[in-house]
């Protein structure tokens, strides 16, 4: 797995990912916040299978990989 989630995409989708969890733990939001795990696993683990489908990548490209 090659990481295809920068930086700025990864905090919000850890973010997003928490606040749904924790609405939904508290009750404020029905049991669909707890799909808030979704962009919470894709940000931690800097992989998103639905950007390698769409043949997205926000992660800069690494200095000593030649650019295409």
């Amino acid at each position: 797995m090659k990481a295809n989630v920068g930086t700025i995409d990864r905090v919000l989708r850890i973010v997003v990912g928490l606040v749904l969890m924790a609405l939904a733990a508290t009750g404020t939001v029905g049991w669909w916040g707890w799909l808030g795990a979704i962009p919470l696993a894709t940000g931690l683990f800097r992989f998103c299978p639905a950007y390698t489908l769409l043949g997205v990548n926000t992660c800069p490209l690494n200095p000593s990989e030649p650019k295409p």
